[in-house]
């Protein structure tokens, strides 16, 4: 139980930790000891909720914070570094083991010995940084001190100036922080949001909505007084938030870390996935309800009966029992969306919105019971927002198959017969709503509301927009959610896009195809060489065929001209999808050394190679190399600003050419 409420707190408290990109900042001065000898400091400030490991810890965990000082006549290492606070000792979950490591601020010193007073001293840090979620890749950062003992004055240099070593001079190149949005606090952001908009829609449901004058008349009477009555509302908000949360909870630790990252990209849980929402779609649609033995619940609501909060908190959980046959696919819906994501706290994350926007409105009616006048009566049109929502989870449901379809080369769900499945689920929608289409559960429709109507033009004006992507159109505003617009049968803007230079004796060309004409390889191996080949810098796109944010990256940022421009131009592009069923020749199999598991397919081995080379196992990442395959500069990850990209492109290609 403690070990529950303590991961519950770290949700609630996710929100101030939001939008992390540079976990730590890296600053260098000295210290005068004498007139021959001075200390290098090399201080780093570390962000709340991230650590950065001691250069003393056991084989088998993370990468060390080490240091390499560049050789020079003019100065004599004296001793070690040393490091202050002295680093706490702590069980990492990312390893399994205990580490050393640093929190806040930390302080590594050097002495030196030199034989100029003004002399400066160089060198190369490695470290890695990681928090309770996620590590980012091992970081290597070149510093600078110039030391003057005459003036002893403290020189602090930026960690983003790269020496060049065939100069004097330096480069200095501003590159763009690090972002780390997928799999990362934004990620679970955007899993909250959609949690709270299903917890409104659940809100308006036929088993929810009717019971909200019932449970605030309770609270206004019972109570004897008004302040107690709010205070009991508050308690029964809370109790709805800590049920589902703890519902979140549970299903991150029954799956476990591991299994949650695998989700967005098996293929049996894509599968599960698509079956459930299907199901979960016709329940609402009104074929049948899914609900709870009459046995469990009503021993849930005997013990609502006892006073005080434990009487207030069974009726919290007899309310999420009552309602399941509403809430139920709409939890199922909101799960299945947070664990294909992969984000370790997304199931908790989703409940805690869905939770949030059921306990808001019963709370604050219950303060001010007045507002029960304004609400619209109950009626047909609660039917008609649960058959909505069918129709909704109907077309989602079809986005897991195409994952499927995608990763095994089936080619049966191509982005024309997705798009005409998805035409056909909202025109449906679209009469439905006109009263075209009148299903069991609905009661008769003798004129159209005004809210309906409105609903009904936004549903037909959207099918309207998918109509166009049948030819080729790229329909940027849903282009994330669709297949790659490469597997389109019938596309007239293929003849008027550049053709590519790709080859079909590239490794996998058969297989996988770059957007926009873009000249990609498949392969790591067979890329580095073609860069050495051409003296460019190599981008490494990682990548999935279940990655919806790819997409997003590709129809939002590689789309730009500039961007586009710099991809053809500047760069080797090689694409390596981690999803990917495909077989390995049984040559190319092998035992990975990372994971000790047997690497069987090509996502597998994109997948290994990812986390094992940059320690990170999300998507889409981009990692600018040489032709030797050495990073050089920091990795970008999901990030929607195009001039972000653009500088991240520049700042790779200007450390290539100082290289």
């Amino acid at each position: 139980m403690r070990k529950l409420l303590g991961l519950l707190l770290i949700l609630l408290t996710l929100g101030a930790n939001a939008q992390i990109e540079t976990p730590v900042k890296w600053s260098y001065s000295f210290e005068k000891l004498s007139e021959t000898e001075a200390n290098v400091l090399i201080q780093v400030k570390i962000d709340k909720g991230w650590h950065l490991y001691s250069q003393f810890i056991e084989e088998g965990g993370p990468i060390p914070t080490s240091f390499k000082f560049k050789p020079s006549a003019n100065y004599t290492l004296i001793g070690k570094v040393s490091e202050t606070p002295k680093a706490v000792s702590a069980y990492d979950n990312n390893f399994g083991m205990q580490i050393a490591w640093h929190q806040n601020q930390a302080t590594f010193t050097q002495k030196v010995k030199l034989k100029n007073p003004k002399t400066t001293v160089s060198g190369v840090l490695e470290f890695m940084v990681c928090n309770d979620q996620k590590c980012l890749p091992p970081s290597e950062e070149e510093f600078s001190v110039a030391i003057d003992l005459a003036q002893a004055q403290t020189d602090t240099l930026s960690a983003n100036v790269v020496t060049d070593r065939t100069k004097t001079d330096t480069v200095e190149v501003k590159t763009p922080p690090q972002s780390t949005s997928t799999d990362s606090e934004n990620t679970l952001w955007a899993i909250f949001i959609a949690g709270f908009l299903g917890g409104l829609a659940a809100f308006f449901m036929p088993c929810i909505y009717p019971m909200i004058p019932l449970t605030v008349s309770y609270f206004t009477k019972k109570s004897g007084s008004r302040a107690k009555g709010i205070q009991s509302a508050l308690v029964y908000g809370l109790s709805i938030i800590f049920i589902y949360v703890a519902l979140g909870l549970a299903i991150t630790l029954i799956f476990g870390t591991s299994a949650l990252n695998e989700a967005a990209s098996s293929a049996t849980f894509n599968l599960l996935f698509f079956a459930l929402l299907v199901v979960f779609a016709i329940s609402f649609l009104g074929a049948f309800e899914i609900t709870l033995p009459s046995r469990f619940v009503n021993k849930m609501d005997e013990q609502s009966n006892k006073s005080g909060l434990l009487g207030l908190f069974f009726m919290a959980f007899t309310l999420a029992l009552v309602s399941f046959s509403c809430t139920g696919p709409i939890i199922g819906t909101l799960l299945v969306d947070a664990v294909s994501k992969g984000a370790y706290l997304g199931p908790a994350m989703g409940m805690f919105g869905f939770s949030a926007a059921l306990a808001i409105p019963f709370t604050l009616f219950a303060i001010f019971p007045s507002w029960l006048k304004e609400m619209p009566k109950s009626g047909g049109w609660l039917n008609t927002v649960k058959v909505s929502l069918g129709f909704l989870e109907l077309a989602l449901a079809f986005k897991f198959l195409s994952n499927v379809d995608l990763a095994y080369h089936w080619g049966v769900f191509d982005r024309d017969v997705f798009l005409i499945i998805w035409i056909v689920i909202f025109a449906f929608w679209g009469m439905y709503l006109l009263g075209k289409i009148k299903l069991s559960h609905d009661s008769d429709l003798p004129f159209i509301s005004l809210p309906r109507l409105i609903f009904a033009m936004l549903v037909w004006g959207f099918t309207s927009y998918m109509i166009p992507g049948l030819w080729g159109a790229p329909l940027k505003g849903i282009n994330a959610w669709l297949p790659p617009q490469t597997t389109q049968d019938f596309d007239l803007s293929k003849a008027s896009a550049p053709a590519a230079e790709a080859s079909s004796a590239k490794k996998y060309a058969n297989l996988f195809h770059a957007p926009y004409g873009l000249d990609a390889f498949y392969d790591y191996e067979e890329g580095l060489a073609y860069a050495k080949q051409q003296n460019k810098p190599v981008l490494l796109d990682f990548t999935g065929w279940s990655c919806t944010n790819c997409r997003k990256m590709e129809a939002s940022v590689w789309a730009d001209p500039e961007v586009l421009k710099r991809l053809k131009g500047d760069y080797v592009l090689i694409s390596l999808y981690v999803d990917d069923k495909t077989e390995l020749t049984e040559s190319e199999q092998y035992i990975s050394k990372f994971s000790g598991k047997k690497i069987r397919t090509i996502g597998q081995k994109w997948s290994d190679f990812q986390a094992s080379t940059f320690g990170t196992n999300s998507q889409p990442y981009y990692v600018i190399v040489d032709a030797s395959g050495k990073q050089l500069v920091p990795a970008q990850a999901f990030n929607l600003d195009i001039n972000n990209y653009i500088r991240f492109l520049d700042s790779g290609k200007l450390v290539s050419k100082g290289q």
